[in-house]
């Protein structure tokens, strides 16, 4: 479908193939092969694409009527802002791909494999990741709320001071991240891993883990109304953490290690039914 929105955008402002291609810098045979359908061009193509058809980058999703428009004139900043990109990004191999800045980037980028591409300050709320590898990407100042991450591998990605209110990771593996500064509130991380992540200034607040595998990691700050279930714990610590509220109903929390933290009485009682070693908590007075 988008060769054929290449090919009618091409031929309403009446260019050949060869010499869309040398305004590109790729050949004629590259063109010919996107407009066939054998191949697409990268995102970053798609931008000198859409200046040189005279087109709005809407024009190459699907959900946009076929006929190649012509160009609108220039809009206010604030209706720019409103504005939806409406692409479907799966099954893609991106790589070194620059993505920082981009808004109301909800679509899917299910199947795909991303390595050190950059999101740096994008919106990414509402996302759906299915079954994709992330690796080395940097997320930093992004908003990921409400997304939704299904049996993916997250492995030495930056995700500092991000957003990750109310978003759900099910079956996934977040190893070697960092998290610091990031806000995980109402965050469900549910049959899955998490381990040898930084969580420095990370907030944790009616964060849920369910049937989830810790281990390596270093726990601060306030944990408040949280929630441990059925998790697994090795070499996790918690230091100069306060403990409110907090529930843990696990088979063991040998694996937990606790260092000059407070805890409500509630908490401590969970934590003492679960033989967890209390020697580094402090009971919080009323």
């Amino acid at each position: 479908m988008i060769g054929d929105k290449i090919a009618a955008a091409r031929k309403k402002v009446n260019i050949s193939q060869a010499q869309l291609a040398q305004r590109l810098f790729i050949s004629s045979q590259a063109v010919g092969k996107w407009e066939r359908g054998e191949s697409m061009p990268d995102i970053t193509t798609f931008n000198s694409l859409a200046e040189i058809l005279g087109v709005d980058l809407n024009y190459f999703s699907e959900n946009f009527p076929s006929e190649a428009p012509v160009k609108q004139p220039d809009i206010l900043p604030s209706e720019k802002e409103e504005k939806k990109l409406n692409w479907d990004m799966s099954r893609g191999n991106w790589v070194d791909a620059d993505f920082s800045g981009l808004k109301n980037l909800h679509e899917k980028f299910s199947s795909s494999n991303m390595q050190r591409c950059r999101f740096i300050g994008s919106n990414l709320s509402g996302l759906l990741l299915k079954s994709n590898n992330v690796n080395s990407c940097d997320f930093s100042n992004s908003d990921f709320s409400s997304s939704h991450i299904q049996h993916s591998h997250l492995a030495n990605n930056l995700f500092k001071d991000c957003s990750m209110k109310e978003t759900e990771f099910s079956g996934s593996h977040i190893s070697g991240c960092d998290l610091s500064g990031a806000d995980l509130t109402g965050v469900v991380i549910r049959s899955g891993g998490m381990d040898k992540n930084t969580l420095d200034n990370a907030v944790w607040n009616r964060t849920s883990f369910k049937e989830t595998y810790l281990g390596d990691m270093t726990f601060g700050g306030a944990i408040e109304n949280c929630y441990f279930e059925n998790c697994s714990f090795k070499r996790v610590i918690f230091q100069h953490a306060t403990l409110t509220n907090t529930f843990f109903k696990c088979r063991s929390l040998k694996g937990i290690q606790f260092i000059d933290c407070q805890a409500d009485r509630m908490t401590y009682e969970f934590l003492k039914s679960g033989k967890a070693d209390l020697s580094g908590i402090t009971l919080l007075t009323a």
